[in-house]
């Protein structure tokens, strides 16, 4: 978990990581129907719930901003023009997300985001960057998966020597020698605020990564590096390091904070319910020569063989807020 967290922060701190000059490509960037329809969602919830202001839009995570401009366009259609808050750690990024939304503020983590007025939360590709502590069961029992380093010099994973088994769930204890589970404990401490900020003082969330729902064992860890993919320990604080999301787990903490799970679904499932197809022939009727590209990227989105599938979309409301369109009955 240390050696996640702590490559990680580095890898942040001083650069741009994204596009096709970085590392990776994240959804809004692939195309502006991505933010617009999370605009449009927000904007619905927010109608339906009864217009109350001020409102906060917070982002976490907000990358080059292009999510938070897109989403803020679609919004003031319908009316609403919520204050911008963009946590964001990375000075360089926080550069480029001003010259996307000028305007916006921007906070280290959510304990300085406004306290009065619904909050409306996105945090897209956020949660898979945070931590992730592994246990793994040997013949001695439960052990948490160190970093070590090797005869040759490099970074090793190995088995530490502290019993773990309380830390496992009593109904996964007795699995196999050799099964990995994980956990993110910054994950559920982001859950838990997130949740009874949505409790409190109402408003809505969506969370969208890729990841699972229920049980899993074995090591989801990975790293990228140049739109490829890297081996963990390659180059410590210059990969980008990432973990599948237990949406199942997040569920669990949102609800105990007496936030409304709206559900979680497959990406490709709710944009479609949203109407991406919609808004693809909408643009390529106003810029035929387009139509292409735009099609590339509404399948890249929506089809199971690339984001639509892996990728989840999680959504929370406050107790007295409306259910959301694509989700099913909240719990």
């Amino acid at each position: 978990m240390q050696y996640m967290g702590e490559s990680n922060a580095r890898y942040y701190a001083d650069r741009d990581p994204l596009g096709s000059a970085g590392d990776f490509v994240t959804a809004p960037e692939i195309s502006q129907m991505f933010g617009e329809l999370i605009g449009l969602w927000l904007a619905d919830m927010w109608i339906r719930a009864g217009r109350t202001e001020p409102v906060h839009y917070v982002e976490l995570g907000p990358g080059r901003g292009t999510l938070a401009r897109d989403a803020a366009r679609a919004m003031r259609r319908y009316g609403l023009e919520p204050k911008l808050h963009l946590v964001e750690g990375s000075t360089r990024l926080r550069d480029v997300q001003l010259e996307q939304v000028p305007g916006a503020i921007h906070h280290d983590d959510l304990s300085t985001v406004p306290m009065v007025g619904p909050v409306l939360l996105v945090a897209n590709e956020f949660l898979d960057a945070l931590p992730v502590r592994q246990l793994v069961r040997t013949d001695a029992g439960w052990r948490e998966v160190m970093v070590a380093v090797g005869e040759d010099g490099r970074f090793v994973e190995t088995a530490g020597q502290r019993p773990m088994d309380s830390a496992v769930p009593e109904a996964r204890r007795d699995a196999p020698a050799g099964t990995v589970i994980e956990t993110s404990p910054a994950s559920a401490a982001i859950l838990f605020e997130v949740a009874g900020r949505l409790a409190a003082q109402d408003g809505a969330a969506l969370f969208i990564d890729y990841g699972y729902r229920g049980g899993r064992s074995g090591s989801t860890l990975q790293a990228v590096r140049g739109h490829r993919k890297a081996g963990v320990f390659d180059a410590p604080g210059e990969v980008d390091l990432s973990a599948h999301v237990d949406f199942a787990q997040m569920e669990q903490i949102a609800r105990s904070r007496g936030a409304r799970v709206l559900g979680t679904v497959e990406q490709g499932e709710w944009l479609r319910a949203l109407g991406i197809a919609e808004r693809a022939d909408a643009l390529a009727e106003f810029a035929p020569q387009h139509a292409e590209a735009l099609a590339r990227a509404r399948d890249r989105l929506v089809d199971a063989d690339q984001m639509g599938e892996l990728f989840k979309v999680m959504g929370l409301a406050a107790p007295d807020w409306p259910d959301g369109v694509g989700f099913p009955a909240a719990t």
